[in-house]
Order: C-alpha cells, then sequence, then structure tokens
C-alpha cells in the first residue's frame, strides 16, 4: 500500500510508509497479515446498538438519547443530516413497523459513520404491496423511489425515505428477500437473496466530509418560489423485471402510477437499452395528454430510446 500511496500523494514510498504505521499505531487503520501479505482496513472508532420497546416510543427521544453523542465533532451539515435521518427512519419505524421492539445502532470510523434502524414488522415492501394492491413486493421499490408514498397519508406526507435517501451517500433499505440501495450511482440497485430477513432494517452512511445540506438536497425537488415537493427522478430501470424489456402499455401505467402529485417527473433512462411504442406512447402520449401539469424530462436516454421519445412525441 505505501507504494500507491506514494504514487497518489508524490511523497516517497518511505513517508508514505511513515504515515502508515503512524495511523496503525493511533488505532485510525487496522493491519493484518505477514509483511508481504499485509491488509489494512478502517479501524472501529466507536459502535453501539441499542434496544427500545416501541409503544409510546419517541423518535426525539431516541435521538437525543443515542445518536447524538456519537454526533460530537462532527461538521454542523453533518450533525443535521443525522438528525434529519435518524429521527425520520426510527419516526416510520416507531408508527408503521407494528413491531414490539426497535432496534438502533452505530458505527463511527475516521472517515464515515454508519447507522441503522431495524424492527421485527411485517417488513416494508410487503407493506406497501398490501396498501397499494401491488402485483409484487418487487414493486414497493419504484413507488418508494418516486416519492410521497405513505401508507398512513392522515399521519405522514410521504416524504421522509424520499429525501433522507437522497441526503446520505448509501442508503440502504432490507426487508424480506428485497435489497434496495441508493449510493449516488447513476442508477438505484436492486438485489434479491436467497434468504429472508425479519421485519426492515434501514442503513445509512455519511462521510464526516460531505459538504451538502438538507435544505440543499429538498430545494432540487421543490417548485421555484415555494417550498413544496413538487419534483421527483424516477429510475425507469426499476421499473424492470429481470429479464423483461419495456414493451407494453401496462407497463408504463404501473411506472406513471402516482405521476400526478408532481409537478415535474425527471424519469432517468439510465440503464435501459429499450422502450417499445406502446409503453413510449401510453407515458408521453396517453399519461400527458390526462395530466397537462404534470412535465415529464426524460434523461440519460440511450439513442434507441431517445428516438423512440421524439417518435411518439411527433405524433408518427
Amino acid at each position: 500500500m505505501a507504494a500507491r500511496l506514494a504514487d497518489e500523494f508524490s511523497i516517497s514510498r518511505q513517508a508514505a510508509s511513515k504515515h502508515v504505521s503512524a495511523l496503525v499505531q493511533e488505532g485510525i487503520i487496522l493491519a493484518s497479515g505477514d509483511r508481504r501479505g499485509r491488509e489494512y482496513r478502517l479501524a472501529t472508532i466507536d459502535s453501539a446498538h441499542r434496544r427500545y420497546l416501541r409503544e409510546g416510543l419517541r423518535e426525539d427521544v431516541v435521538t437525543r438519547e443515542f445518536f447524538q453523542p456519537f454526533l460530537a465533532g462532527l461538521p454542523s451539515n453533518g450533525q443535521a443530516i443525522w438528525q434529519y435521518g435518524t429521527s425520520q427512519m426510527v419516526n416510520n419505524a416507531i408508527d408503521h413497523s407494528g413491531s414490539e421492539d426497535i432496534i438502533v445502532g452505530v458505527r463511527k470510523t475516521a472517515l464515515y459513520m454508519d447507522a441503522w434502524v431495524s424492527d421485527h414488522g411485517e417488513g416494508i415492501f410487503l407493506k406497501i404491496q398490501r396498501a397499494l394492491g401491488l402485483y409484487d413486493p418487487r414493486e414497493s421499490i419504484l413507488e418508494l423511489a418516486k416519492g410521497k408514498l405513505t401508507t398512513s397519508p392522515e399521519n405522514h406526507s410521504g416524504e421522509g425515505i424520499f429525501f433522507t435517501s437522497k441526503v446520505f451517500d448509501r442508503f440502504d433499505i432490507v426487508s424480506g428477500r428485497l435489497h434496495f440501495l441508493h449510493d449516488g450511482k447513476p442508477f438505484d440497485l436492486l438485489f434479491e437473496h436467497d434468504e429472508a430477513s425479519a421485519g426492515t432494517t434501514v442503513a445509512m452512511r455519511l462521510s464526516h466530509s460531505a459538504t451538502r445540506s438538507t435544505k440543499e438536497v429538498m430545494d432540487q425537488f421543490a417548485a421555484p418560489e415555494e417550498f413544496t415537493f413538487a419534483k421527483t427522478i424516477v429510475p425507469v430501470r426499476l421499473a424492470l423485471y429481470e429479464g423483461e424489456r419495456l414493451l407494453s402499455r401496462s407497463q408504463a401505467k404501473r411506472l406513471s402510477s402516482r405521476f400526478e402529485r408532481f409537478a415535474k417527473v425527471v424519469l432517468d433512462f439510465e440503464g435501459v437499452d429499450e422502450i417499445g411504442q406502446a409503453f413510449a406512447d401510453e407515458l408521453f402520449h396517453v399519461f400527458a395528454a390526462a395530466h397537462p401539469s404534470v412535465s415529464l424530462a426524460p434523461i440519460n436516454a440511450q439513442p434507441d430510446v431517445a428516438a423512440m421519445i421524439e417518435r411518439v412525441d411527433a405524433g408518427v
């Protein structure tokens, strides 16, 4: 590793080796293996977890009691992000999981902090599937990605998971056999595990050097001169089942469900190689004509996808 560090920072190998040894001695990184096969990894500086009974629990108490001590020394914007995200996810677990207990945890390194909130309830994807009458629990992830989704509209606006996933460097939801990952890459990822996990676990990661603020992120989705959640970015790739292509009108209807709640919908076609004429017509002609107040803005479209959209727009 010393050679790689020397190249990266334009210093001598001896200086790089000295820095690495100092980091090991300070407990910031851990070293294992013999000299030729030496491996290094970030050390856990601090960690903890705690179980709370859900009945009568308040998210502000959990944030203040458990999470707040780990935020000492972090930049003010990072502290605000953590306070927002942990309170939102604990509140979701309190109000929606039906679990007897809620488990929270933290792992802190020199570069970033991880935190998680777990419950033993029905599971978020199954609950959304049941509440919205969806065909498959995987469709729940697409609905979460759109935002403005809640199974308790009298108590929630449906913004918590959407904005929490956007303010962190990494955001994971694991429930049942499904694992949703948002980590700032061009498109979100969906994994399907062989074994099902009970309940729901939401995990968040933020670098100590992150410069964004919650306000900056929320402003990206607000209407100009307003404080409303008017815009969403939808990863179209999440509408695909394995081995499928986006060809039919029913697929477009599933994708566009609840679009009418937004003033602008940015459709991110990253990772989508092809769409059919019926799919494009249903989305960019039928839906657009029925909802003229909703602006559909495709981005990251491959040439074939862009050509199909242009063909529909031209009425060909």
